[in-house]
């Protein structure tokens, strides 16, 4: 790899930069996208369970505020429980969004790796085009410049490409991930609406 690199030279390093990003960046959200984490099972049956046997407490909603991401919409409901199902749902809505956001972060910046990458790729290959060109001479071609560009030109491109599938293919599970959860939440909010005001049971 070392050689690899001092046989391309500068032109590798915004690559390598864009790679160690995508890779933190892709260990980083796996481990946070975890549905245990952000919709955990059976937390509105638990959270229904303690609306019917107790009084909606502070305490009581700190504590699924919380808990996860799915608890804090939770949570957002039951501040407003008493007040009407548009004040309910409102607030519900305001913390989804929230939630979701924070659920995205990160995301912009491994989607512009996946898109750029292929271009600094592509920026090599042109610096080791105006190498190669740079080594005819009169003389005839020098061995040394040409296969300096050529390994530019080639390795750059490669490694763009390789960069870049790998981020577009976790961008993309990630983003789908991400909208498996809001549908998650919406629904066990809704519920927990409809409960609060007596629709369902």
């Amino acid at each position: 790899m070392f050689a690899i690199i001092q046989a391309v030279g500068w032109p590798i390093w915004p690559l390598l930069l864009a790679s160690v990003i995508a890779v933190a960046l892709i260990i980083e959200r796996s481990f946070s996208l975890r549905r245990a984490r952000i919709v955990p099972e059976g937390l509105l049956q638990n959270v229904l369970k303690d609306v019917h046997q107790h009084e909606v407490s502070a305490e009581m909603i700190e504590r699924i505020d919380a808990h996860s991401p799915l608890g804090r919409v939770l949570a957002a409901g039951l501040r407003n429980v008493r007040s009407s199902r548009e004040v309910m749902k409102e607030s519900i809505e305001e913390t989804g969004r929230a939630v979701v956001h924070e659920l995205e972060r990160y995301l912009t910046t491994l989607g512009t790796i996946a898109s750029i990458s292929p271009l600094l790729g592509l920026f090599g290959t042109i610096v080791g085009m105006i190498d190669i060109f740079a080594s005819q001479g009169v003389s005839g071609a020098n061995p040394a410049q040409l296969a300096q560009g050529i390994s530019i030109a080639l390795y750059t491109t490669g490694l763009g490409l390789i960069i870049a599938i790998p981020a577009m293919i976790f961008w993309r599970h990630f983003r789908a991930l991400i909208d498996s959860f809001v549908i998650d939440m919406e629904q066990q909010a809704i519920k927990l609406v409809e409960v609060a005001h007596g629709d369902r049971h």
